[in-house]
């Protein structure tokens, strides 16, 4: 999983959008629980900003260089499809720079 070191070099910035309490964001609270510590450990710097509001759908939203976001719905996803949406937007920043 070197990807996770590679957040601070391919984007900007990171947002995760959730609902407290809605079952289908579940997955995200806990995705949120187990990773932020050891992602932001990797990228002390990187801004990682969580963003809970009732009844919003479960997203996560990637800034890349130049102002260009890409965002994924998360909602029915479980925690590893959820770290591979995460990888997947790393690496898309990785290809935006190339």
């Amino acid at each position: 999983m070197a990807w996770r070191s590679q957040l601070s070099r391919n984007l900007k910035k990171l947002r995760i959008l959730f609902c407290q309490t809605s079952p289908s964001s579940a997955s995200v609270r806990s995705f949120v629980e187990q990773n932020y510590k050891d992602l932001k450990t990797l990228n002390p710097k990187f801004p990682i900003l969580i963003r809970e509001c009732r009844g919003i759908e479960p997203q996560i939203w990637a800034r890349y260089d130049m102002g260009v976001e890409r965002g994924i719905r998360l909602e029915g996803l479980t925690e590893p499809q959820i770290l591979k949406a995460l990888e997947d937007l790393v690496k898309a920043g990785a290809s935006l720079k190339a």
